[in-house]
């Protein structure tokens, strides 16, 4: 199991700030997961084009060569899970699954965890929400709409901007900052992401007070493990 980005969304209306805590970008170096189809890249959590809705995104296998339809894949037996917290208490209080079955991603819930706050292990056999995507390619885009919820799973253009390379030079001493702009160590590569947009009507209120610069505001925190099959 996988843990990583935590992040608060922020539900209210106009310009989001996201990302009150944030773990550095993760790219096939975690050594449980390394080279594995387990690895979680990056999580992305923001306010979506219609104000109303919430945009979930969990980056996996990181690096991948551009046009590669055979490099990788989603892995059967990998669970990709978003926890959602609504009390600010960093416990999960709802979460949304996420398994390839077939050529297909499959998306369950959000459903609440239970009054004892210890998770699931798996929602798939409830009456959780269920819905499906096509697995999309490199040549061919599939997108999937159900109860005002939208999926996406596929290859993407890896969208973090790092320069590897002179970090690398900073950590070692050898230089006392980064350039402008810079070299992005990931431009070029892929990614394969899984996309869901889910109302906030669905996700329930969250918590106020929480942010000192707009303590009015609602905001969840959010984050995204993966599980694989034992």
């Amino acid at each position: 199991m996988k843990r990583t980005k935590l992040l608060a969304a922020i539900a209210g209306i106009g310009i989001v700030v996201v990302a009150a805590i944030f773990v550095a970008a993760d790219h096939i170096d975690a050594p449980a997961v390394a080279g594995s189809e387990s690895d979680i890249t990056d999580f992305y959590a923001f306010q979506g084009q219609n104000t109303d809705n919430l945009v979930f995104v969990t980056n996996v296998q990181g690096l991948l060569a551009p046009g590669s339809t055979d490099q990788a894949e989603f892995d059967e037996n990998v669970l990709l899970e978003i926890n959602i917290d609504r009390d600010n208490d960093l416990v999960e209080d709802l979460v949304i699954q996420m398994i390839r079955r077939n050529d297909s991603m499959y998306f369950f819930g959000p459903v609440q965890t239970g009054s004892n706050n210890t998770g699931l292990t798996s929602v798939i056999d409830t009456d959780a929400v269920r819905n499906s995507v096509k697995i999309s390619t490199v040549d061919s885009v599939e997108t999937a709409e159900n109860n005002g919820m939208m999926f996406f799973a596929g290859p993407r253009e890896d969208p973090f901007y790092f320069d590897f390379d002179q970090y690398n030079e900073v950590v070692a001493g050898n230089s006392d900052g980064f350039e402008d702009p810079g070299t992005d160590t990931f431009a070029g590569t892929n990614v394969l992401s899984v996309v869901v947009e889910v109302p906030k009507s669905m996700l329930g209120p969250g918590a106020t007070g929480a942010n000192p610069l707009m303590p009015d505001t609602p905001i969840y925190n959010t984050w995204v493990e993966s599980k694989r099959k034992q």
